[in-house]
């Protein structure tokens, strides 16, 4: 576009350049000849023309034909290009990943990303999926997500999914080194933020929570736990379910952070109980859990609560 652009520039300049060598015209009428005559429009001629200047006149007309003809050529094969290269849709989906806050960055969508994805959205979450598979990004952009196209490990991959504004970062790709090196990159770019690492392989998780993983979990080893407590403790097993379920359920169980200047900031763990919401474990900034704590605790900022009650109850204490 930029060498057509030139050429244009050059032949407005040609044209008026004869009309003043050769013909020994002042400027104004140079130029102003040069402009209809290329542009087609039909006007009259400036001044009088011989046989020269009708020929040099002639050809600059097909030139200015050559000029229109070209420009729509190259504008429509620019618009193609874009629509079958997927441009504009890769600049729709970076506009709105740009606007987005508190979200998710998940890597990797084969089967254990594209579940904790969906369990994601269920609980009203936005997550934008980064994987270097297209095929894998077109499953993802058919199930409703945003995407990014690039390798995870790079950081101008993890800028452009918006790591800098997000809740969190789930790298879940299967292999145990691209999954550090993913750690060491977002931990990096954003040293606050919460990082959960899949472990594919034993000993895996160490090497994760060495590049700065909060949260290391190993999908073979949560299996087998989760087997056996079913085969152990099915009825207990049965009712977490319920209450970490996405549906309507009638109890639920959910993590809140007290704020300050929140609804919760100030409270005790009585007036909850009064209202019909159970404190099971309270985590302070730089503590352990508090499990079962008394009625008269006075809740405080930067605190994590366990809470447990009717579904209803817990998102008006989350919608804080």
């Amino acid at each position: 576009m930029a060498a057509w652009l030139v050429i244009v520039v050059s032949v407005f300049g040609v044209g008026t350049a004869g009309y003043l060598a050769l013909f020994h015209w002042p400027l104004s009428d140079a130029l102003y000849m040069t402009v209809i005559t290329l542009t087609t429009v039909g006007y009259k001629e400036v001044r009088d023309l011989d046989d020269a200047g009708r020929a040099w006149t002639g050809a600059l007309t097909v030139a200015g034909v050559g000029i229109i003809f070209g420009t729509v050529g190259i504008v429509v094969e620019s618009f193609v290009q874009e629509l079958t290269s997927g441009g504009r849709e890769e600049r729709r989906m970076a506009d709105s990943i740009a606007k987005l806050r508190d979200h998710f960055v998940l890597c990797g969508y084969g089967r254990v990303g594209s579940t904790v994805a969906r369990q994601l959205v269920e609980r009203g979450n936005v997550v934008v999926v980064v994987d270097i598979h297209g095929e894998s990004l077109e499953r993802a952009r058919r199930e409703g997500h945003l995407v990014v196209l690039g390798d995870a490990t790079d950081d101008a991959t993890l800028i452009a999914a918006g790591i800098s504004r997000a809740r969190a970062l789930v790298t879940t790709i299967d292999s145990d080194a691209n999954n550090v090196y993913v750690v060491l990159s977002a931990r990096a770019l954003q040293p606050d933020l919460f990082i959960l690492g899949r472990a594919n392989a034993a000993g895996s998780e160490a090497k994760l929570e060495q590049a700065g993983a909060n949260r290391v979990v190993s999908p073979y080893t949560m299996a087998g736990r989760r087997i056996a407590e079913l085969a152990l403790r099915p009825k207990l097993a049965e009712f977490i379910d319920l209450a970490l379920s996405t549906g309507e359920e009638a109890f639920s169980l959910e993590e809140v952070a007290v704020v300050a200047g929140g609804q919760l900031d100030g409270r005790t763990v009585g007036e909850l109980r009064a209202d019909g919401v159970f404190t099971l474990a309270i985590l302070p900034e730089d503590g352990q859990y508090q499990a079962n704590p008394p009625d008269g605790r006075r809740l405080r900022p930067g605190e994590s609560l366990v809470l447990s009650g009717s579904s209803a109850l817990l998102r008006e204490v989350r919608a804080d």
